[in-house]
């Protein structure tokens, strides 16, 4: 049988990735990785648009704010919860203040500790104090929003899988993604993102696009300082970068001055 193209099998992997849809794994190589962390923004920018008809349905029937917290956790059950773990893990590695495999060690740990759990606490209040507010906005700059935001933090995963930035293990997820995604890859995907994201605030065209550029700016430091102290990416690494940047951009997009 001949071997699945790069395209089609880097796609399946990207869903089976960032998503809990029934796609079966296909082929798995670093070329169909580096497809997959490309592709990442597409996958974000479809949960998104489905995030934002629950968002739009529920707000029907219930409050803005309830509305929200259920499309949060709607977020969190299609994702396998696996980027807030990354995030939990990450800040509890990073608060230790230990560095290379001390840090590793513990962000391999199952508990929680103090700083994971503030993270969680602020990033799931941020995104659904967000997203109460943005579905008081007319249903297609809702749809566009939660898109954007969806589909930049993706992004954040592709920028932190360019070459150049090295894997802090010699197994598992971030092994096999690391350094597999050509360096202009994350600009040209921030352009399409900036652009789709013009119509995310009604009247202000501007504040869509300079969130999206602002949101992956700090996204930048923020990465080379956990590789300094990680020696590299890990699969938690990746999951906290998708609920960083996710929740800057909902931040920016509920701005207003």
């Amino acid at each position: 049988m001949p071997a699945e193209p790069t395209l089609a099998a880097g796609a399946r992997l990207a869903l089976t990735t960032f998503t809990t849809l029934p796609v079966r794994a296909g082929r798995i190589d670093r070329a169909v990785a580096g497809t997959a962390m490309t592709l990442a923004p597409v996958v974000g920018a479809l949960l998104g648009a489905l995030l934002a008809g629950v968002l739009l349905l529920l707000a029907v029937a219930a409050p803005p704010l309830v509305a929200a917290g259920v499309t949060v956790g709607v977020a969190a059950l299609l994702t396998r919860g696996l980027h807030l773990d990354g995030l939990a893990d990450t800040v509890d590695a990073l608060g230790s203040y230990r560095s290379g495999p001390a840090a590793l060690e513990i962000m391999k740990k199952p508990d929680v500790g103090p700083f994971g759990v503030v993270a969680l606490v602020v990033v799931l209040l941020v995104q659904a104090a967000a997203l109460a507010d943005l579905v008081t906005r007319p249903g297609p700059a809702v749809l566009v929003a939660v898109v954007t935001a969806t589909a930049a933090g993706r992004l954040g995963v592709t920028l932190a899988c360019r070459r150049g930035v090295p894997a802090a293990r010699p197994d598992g997820l971030g092994t096999l993604v690391a350094g597999t995604v050509a360096p202009l890859t994350p600009v040209v995907g921030a352009i399409a993102v900036a652009l789709v994201a013009l119509a995310a605030v009604p009247g202000r065209p501007w504040q869509g696009p300079l969130t999206v550029v602002v949101a992956l700016a700090v996204a930048v430091p923020l990465l080379a300082h956990v590789v300094r102290r990680l020696g590299g990416i890990t699969g938690d690494v990746l999951g906290a970068t998708v609920e960083v940047v996710t929740t800057l951009v909902y931040l920016g997009l509920v701005l207003s001055g």
